[in-house]
């Protein structure tokens, strides 16, 4: 999520470091490996390093994930990664060895409904343009089938708005029914 990256992006910043964000879904080890070498040279032109973001860092497998070790051992880039997955099954072993983990918790339905709340009232990114009405009981609806994840939350949210339509009210058995699909669901 953007959290994530924001926090990364906020230390390259302060160590005048360059900041790259690569998805293991979307990306390959080839476009990975360009920015690793790119990043190498500026090491060696300016002394700073590059923080490289891979987000789903699990998709790579364990032969993928061997091309980082000798950056992250020379210190050229720093490496931070974001997986749902275990990552003691899922990193490469000595990669694991040379990061520290951070455990992110889930948030709890207080902090999901902040986030509702605020995506219905933000006229820029969120949904306050589309003037529906999410009384509280759908509120808390999706603050807890969200089960501790923003994205999931809003994703709820978002389709659920498009659902029922521009104007609309969003009822908890609007929810339901998008929610039981587990899909976006249009109209006509």
């Amino acid at each position: 999520g953007s959290g994530k990256t924001t926090l990364a992006s906020l230390i390259a910043k302060s160590t005048e470091g360059q900041f790259v964000v690569f998805s293991a879904a979307t990306s390959g080890i080839k476009e990975v490996k360009a920015v690793i070498s790119k990043a190498g040279d500026f090491y060696k032109v300016t002394g700073r390093r590059t923080y490289v973001f891979i987000d789903e860092i699990h998709r790579f497998n364990k032969a993928q994930q061997d091309a980082f070790l000798p950056y992250v051992e020379s210190g050229e880039i720093i490496l931070i990664g974001a997986t749902t997955e275990n990552p003691s099954f899922e990193v490469n072993s000595a990669l694991l060895s040379r990061m520290r983990v951070h455990v992110l918790e889930r948030l709890s339905e207080q902090a999901l409904t902040q986030i509702v709340k605020r995506a219905l009232s933000d006229k820029e990114v969120g949904l306050a343009g589309m003037n529906i009405e999410v009384g509280p009981e759908a509120v808390s609806f999706i603050a807890a089938a969200a089960d501790g994840d923003a994205r999931r939350a809003l994703v709820l949210l978002e389709n659920t708005a498009f659902f029922v339509g521009e104007g609309n009210a969003v009822r908890v058995e609007d929810l339901k029914q998008v929610h039981q699909r587990g899909i976006a669901v249009y109209d006509k």
